[in-house]
């Protein structure tokens, strides 16, 4: 059985047996930090606001963004005539207070205050906010001044505007029975830049209820009492928004025949009595065309008695309340009224001077609600009741049902303060989706900024490849090459000289055979250099992991110089020593072989008696000085001396001494600057 035996890798190994992993390593590592770097990059960018959020996160942001904006209201705007809102007088600069205040009438708990603007219509941005304040305080308050607490205080509302959507000003519950604003900085009025305050409706809600409406309103100042600009406007439940919920199904706005006779009236069965506040009329659609058919009041009688009873045949009616229609200044497309808390089953809405309209001709009168609400507590308890007529119903597609199954012609009708919510909300995302767009936009030109230096990194990285590629095949042959001129001259030096001694030894040998014991000596040392010899020729391709040569490279020089000089007088002087042991042993076997193969040319070709050999080595420096005292070299120093200092990186010369002989040079640098 064979045991394998496994040489521990030393230094002793030469750096050309690895010709092309170095460079190859070095393009690899470059790659890698490269591309790691670019991939960094592409990742942060994909995975800058932006600000730090990467490029997956900003696309689902705004799919998010796109996804609830699908579910939202939609602003859609009335038209037509009707009351505005709220103005005060106006002035030059902005700076001059201004204040409204709403007495609630009693001590509620207030969750939620809704600003809804004044819109203009803007000639370059179609409809925006106007006269919208540029600071403002809420506060809720009680009896005293003690009891006022503040519930809102915006400094700037420049980044709130520009918007057409009410503003939501939560309040958290707080008590009290009445609500101020507080103005301190004037909006803008449009059409002539003076400034001034401006509000279309202030809705307060205490849960679902507008707590709010008809209430009495105080003010600072009042600019005019018309009935489209005046305080009561600013509570009157007329918004200037469609209800669009965007969701569920259209339905058609109920029309009465033309044969209505005197007084006609609806009755709503509500199944059991219920507890109701108040009551919500939905106008009829006044077409969805621009220009409208009619002024917004088609359907709507002057004015409209509401009743309530436990009996179906009304034989003990309660009067609730009579809404007053008779304006086109109390007509939207949302009206509510509140009235106190009755409780009853039976709900009868009688017209007062029914609406009359001019129709191919000839004059009809004409009934009609897009929806009837009954509120408790801003919660309609008529959804879906029963509804009948004082008139007979002629066919039509405009059925009596659709007065209370929760529908108008846009869709879903929401609770109030659900819809305004939901209007703040889209205002909020409409206004954030641009700068998540503006984002993605910048990481994609990022992005692909990084993908175009990654593409022309990648060129030139295959191009160093390549270039290494080529180099390093170049390396490879350049290396071979040097690699058999060094067995050549390992053979030569090593071999050749170690022969010729043992030539020499032998013509010892023949002078000495009268003398056993210089014959035996001379035998002993032959017997040695041909074991040697013998070494060297299976160590000559890699002396290096030859065992024993060169550990100690004085020893080894005035070996070589015994055994070479055997018959000569020579001297062997070393300076600075303790050098030598920081030379490599591939410096220090150079050093060895051509001191061994200039021994030899002095044996064979120069006919010296002596020979002096100086080694010296100071850090960063090796110089070997050989001198004899022969006939002397013509021209240029022997091509295998010559080999030898180009194999070790060496400047050779040589020089004729006035005595004669010859004097040969060698100086080795052993730091070296250069591309490992």
């Amino acid at each position: 059985m064979t045991k394998q035996l496994k040489r521990k890798p030393t230094d002793s190994h030469p750096r050309e047996s690895f010709p092309l992993n170095r460079e190859f390593r070095f393009v690899g590592y470059a790659c890698l930090l490269i591309f790691s770097a670019l991939l960094a990059g592409c990742g942060k960018g994909s995975g800058t606001g932006g600000g730090d959020h990467s490029l997956r996160e900003l696309h689902d942001r705004q799919r998010a963004i796109d996804l609830e904006l699908q579910e939202l209201s939609h602003a859609t705007l009335n038209s037509g005539i009707g009351a505005i809102g709220y103005r005060s007088i106006n002035y030059l600069d902005a700076d001059h207070p201004e204040w409204i205040e709403i007495d609630l009438g009693r001590e509620v708990e207030i969750d939620e205050i809704t600003l809804v603007p004044t819109l203009w219509r803007s000639m370059r941005s179609g409809f925006v906010s106007d006269g919208f304040p540029q600071a403002l305080r809420v506060i809720v308050g009680s009896d005293g001044p003690a009891d006022n607490t503040l519930v809102a205080d915006i400094p700037d509302t420049s980044h709130l505007l520009p918007r057409v959507a009410p503003l939501i000003l939560p309040a958290g519950g707080t008590k009290g029975s009445r609500v101020r604003i507080e103005v301190d900085r004037l909006g803008t009025r449009a059409f002539d830049n003076q400034h001034i305050l401006q509000l279309a409706e202030v809705l307060i809600f205490s849960g679902e209820e507008n707590v709010a409406l008809h209430r009495e309103v105080r003010s600072s100042s009042n600019s005019t009492d018309l009935l489209a600009w005046n305080r009561d406007c600013l509570v009157d439940g007329i918004l200037p928004y469609l209800m669009n919920s965007g969701r569920g199904v259209a339905s058609l706005a109920y029309v009465s025949p033309t044969t209505l006779g005197d007084e006609p009236s609806m009755t709503l069965d509500l199944g059991a009595p219920v507890e109701a506040t108040g009551i919500r009329l939905h106008a009829v659609d006044q077409t969805d065309t621009v220009p409208q058919a009619f002024s917004g009041d088609f359907g709507l009688p002057g004015s409209v008695r509401i009743e309530a009873s436990d009996h179906e045949d009304f034989s003990d009616p309660l009067p609730v309340t009579i809404a007053e229609l008779g304006s086109l200044y109390r007509i939207g497309p949302i009206m509510e009224w509140s009235f106190p808390t009755t409780t009853a089953r039976y709900w009868r809405l009688t017209a007062i001077d029914p609406f009359v309209s001019s129709e191919a001709g000839r004059l009809a009168a004409r009934l009609g609600f897009a929806e009837i609400e009954i509120l408790d507590q801003g919660v309609n308890r008529a959804l879906n009741a029963i509804p009948t007529t004082s008139f007979p119903e002629a066919p039509s597609s405009r059925r009596i049902s659709s007065v209370t199954d929760g529908h108008n012609l846009y869709g879903t009708i929401l609770p109030l303060r659900q819809w305004l919510n939901e209007l703040a909300r889209r205002h909020e995302l409409e206004a954030k989706r641009p700068a998540v767009a503006t984002a993605i936009a910048r990481k994609n030109l990022q992005i692909r900024k990084q993908l175009t230096l990654m593409i022309g990194l990648t060129g030139l990285l295959a191009i160093a490849v390549v270039g290494v590629a080529l180099y390093s095949k170049f390396k490879a042959v350049r290396l071979e090459r040097r690699i058999r001129e060094r067995i050549s001259a390992n053979l030569h030096d090593e071999l050749g000289a170690n022969l010729h001694a043992i030539g020499l030894l032998g013509d010892l040998a023949k002078d000495s055979v009268d003398s056993k014991d210089d014959l035996l000596d001379i035998v002993d040392r032959i017997r040695s250099l041909t074991e040697r010899t013998g070494s060297a020729a299976r160590n000559c391709a890699n002396m290096l992991a030859a065992k024993g040569v060169c550990e100690d490279l004085v020893e080894d020089l005035s070996r070589d110089s015994d055994r070479i000089l055997a018959d000569l007088e020579n001297s062997l002087s070393v300076r600075g020593q303790e050098h030598l042991h920081q030379l490599t042993r591939r410096k220090r076997m150079d050093l060895y072989l051509f001191h061994k193969e200039a021994l030899v040319n002095v044996i064979r070709h120069s006919g010296a008696t002596t020979v002096e050999t100086v080694l010296e080595s100071v850090p960063g420096k090796v110089s070997l000085r050989i001198t004899d005292n022969g006939k002397g070299l013509d021209g240029a120093p022997p091509a295998s001396l010559r080999r030898r200092a180009q194999l070790m990186g060496a400047e050779l010369s040589i020089e004729q001494p006035e005595a004669g002989g010859t004097c040969l040079f060698l100086n080795l640098k052993t730091r070296r600057l250069g591309f490992r």
